[in-house]
């Protein structure tokens, strides 16, 4: 059946029709690539299939890999590998298919039993956040992907990304957890530290607090990524240990999460900024101090 489509491309099955599979189904699709088939369970993922797969009919986990050359596994990364060794259990993969998993932490090793079948086992996590709606489409173009593939895979995996509009990174095997861990320091819990910021900011009556931390964050994300450490600013940076002091005086005011997280960075921010030698050992011996005086009760 492949035959019937032009040349290169390939018939899509997508095993979970959460955010990020029924986007990079729909993108697949855009780039001229066949979505037979889609599994989905909840009514968020039928509502997504519906919306962004339309032309897909929603078929049981089997049935979808049994129509497909190219599987998009895109299911929560503990799920993977059982679902991948319960395939290969049930004779559910044939030799020549691609199977194509957008967990960031793993590289091949959940695919094993597929490609101990004869079936392609291609790594590919998209470095962005989803909504699961057709905007993500666009933002696809500015997205990078993490890319682990056996080396006569590599050039397709990288293919299939330039053809959803990303980029592709190759991240080695044994890096890949690695790779995750910044991917979830730098945006995951920049969520929560944004959350918090607004928190506090709201608490001390200003009605909008995106609106005034917008500017600010943005500026500020965007200098650290272009200069790392070197962007460094703010009281701790300066040396400024009356102004970290007198922070420290209101936090029992803000929810305990607050306190720890401002304790926690405060302290990596310092040992940075000794680090790359931008404090006199006074000033470090300073903060130092405050931020190890007995916590307020």
């Amino acid at each position: 059946m492949t035959s019937l489509l032009p040349p290169g491309r390939l018939r899509v099955g997508v095993v979970g029709a959460g955010k990020v599979g029924a986007v990079l189904g729909a993108a697949l699709a855009r780039a001229g690539h066949l979505v037979v088939a889609v599994s989905a369970v909840s009514d968020a993922s039928l509502a997504r299939a519906e919306d962004l797969l339309p032309d897909a009919p929603v078929l049981p986990v089997d049935d979808v890999v049994a129509a497909s050359d190219l599987i998009l596994l895109t299911v929560p990364d503990d799920a993977l590998a059982p679902l991948v060794a319960g395939l290969a259990t049930t004779g559910g993969w044939r030799t020549g298919q691609l199977a194509l998993h957008t967990s960031g932490r793993s590289g091949l090793a959940p695919l094993a039993p597929a490609i101990a079948l004869g079936v392609g086992g291609l790594a590919v996590h998209p470095a962005m956040s989803f909504t699961g709606t057709a905007m993500d489409l666009d933002r696809l173009r500015d997205c990078c992907f993490g890319v682990t593939a056996p080396p006569d895979l590599q050039p397709v995996a990288e293919a299939l990304v330039v053809e959803m509009g990303g980029e592709p990174v190759t991240i080695d095997e044994f890096d890949r957890v690695r790779y995750h861990l910044g991917l979830v320091h730098g945006s995951n819990y920049l969520i929560t530290l944004t959350a918090q910021a607004m928190e506090i900011v709201a608490g001390a009556g200003v009605a909008e607090p995106g609106r005034v931390l917008r500017p600010l964050m943005t500026a500020a994300l965007d200098n650290a990524l272009r200069a790392g450490d070197s962007a460094l600013t703010g009281p701790v940076a300066r040396g400024d240990a009356g102004t970290v002091a007198e922070h420290l005086a209101v936090l029992p005011d803000e929810p305990p999460d607050v306190a720890a997280v401002y304790r926690v960075l405060a302290r990596a921010t310092l040992d940075r900024a000794q680090r790359h030698g931008r404090l006199p050992a006074t000033a470090v011996q300073a903060i130092d101090e405050v931020l190890t005086e007995e916590k307020p009760t």
